[in-house]
């Protein structure tokens, strides 16, 4: 039986099953998978956390360095985001150059940072125009089964949060933690045969027409949108999705919280 048939056969299944209210895994329609963050696990970064989503697993690693700051603004640190698909992760995926998906992933996680100003880049400045904090944060995928972007934002998130400025390296005075302020959450929906799912798995990810993700902060405040492929939401729609983000990430925040609460300042 081919890749095509198998296909075909797998959308009309996972069709009929919507049609009917239910998913593939036996979830609700906004209901995500079992979440689990673990932080500091990479000991030579300054911050790193690894993040489970169901099957799909995320590792995100922060390192700093010391460099010049954009013209535009001289008195603020650098952020810069990559993601690495890595083949181990799946059999889609290819070594070499970053694909489009992984540059597409990466501009999604940096977004949702940089717009909510999550870092506060201006206590990044060391020297006005001259020298100030880059922070490189760097996400590499470790088993993909759907969702990367929510396990990746997530990921990078808990990574900052731990994160410590390596001052003491640079002869600059004690480590101190990364300015970090309240994180938004993103939350990722994708919509097909008119059912409308979040976190999706990879099997639903596969026949997707359209998908939104969703950052909002603790107050319910949208931080940053990101639409994808090439189907539509209508604005009864959006509105749907956008309460689900809500009070979806109101529940995950808590377990970022729980994680980098109890993880906080250690290092191995």
């Amino acid at each position: 039986m081919n890749s095509t048939l198998i296909s075909s056969i797998k959308k009309d299944y996972l069709n009929k099953l919507a049609e009917q209210k239910k998913r593939i895994d036996g979830r609700a329609f906004d209901e995500y998978r079992k979440i689990s963050i673990e932080t500091n696990i990479v000991r030579k970064a300054e911050g790193s956390a690894r993040v489970k989503i169901g099957n799909t697993q995320v590792l995100a690693g922060v390192k700093m360095d010391v460099g010049e700051p954009y013209s535009d603004s001289p008195e603020s640190g650098v952020l810069t985001t990559s993601a690495e698909l890595i083949p181990m992760a799946s059999p889609d995926f290819e070594a070499g150059p970053p694909r489009e998906d992984a540059i597409e992933l990466a501009r999604v996680v940096d977004r949702g940072i940089r717009e909510s100003e999550v870092i506060d880049l201006d206590k990044l400045c060391i020297e006005p125009g001259e020298k100030v904090w880059i922070v490189f944060v760097d996400i590499h995928v470790l088993d993909y089964d759907g969702n990367l972007f929510d396990a990746s934002s997530l990921a990078a998130l808990a990574a900052l949060s731990t994160a410590m400025v390596p001052a003491e390296r640079f002869e600059m005075g004690k480590d101190y933690p990364l300015p970090i302020k309240e994180p938004p959450i993103s939350c990722t929906f994708v919509k097909f045969n008119k059912a409308i799912v979040v976190d999706p798995c990879l099997d639903e990810e596969t026949i997707a027409e359209a998908r939104l993700t969703v950052a909002t902060d603790e107050e319910g405040n949208i931080r940053a949108m990101q639409k994808g492929l090439s189907g539509s939401f209508t604005l009864d729609e959006v509105k749907k999705v956008i309460k689900a983000s809500i009070d979806n990430g109101a529940r995950i925040r808590k377990i970022l919280e729980d994680a980098v609460g109890r993880d906080h300042g250690k290092k191995n």
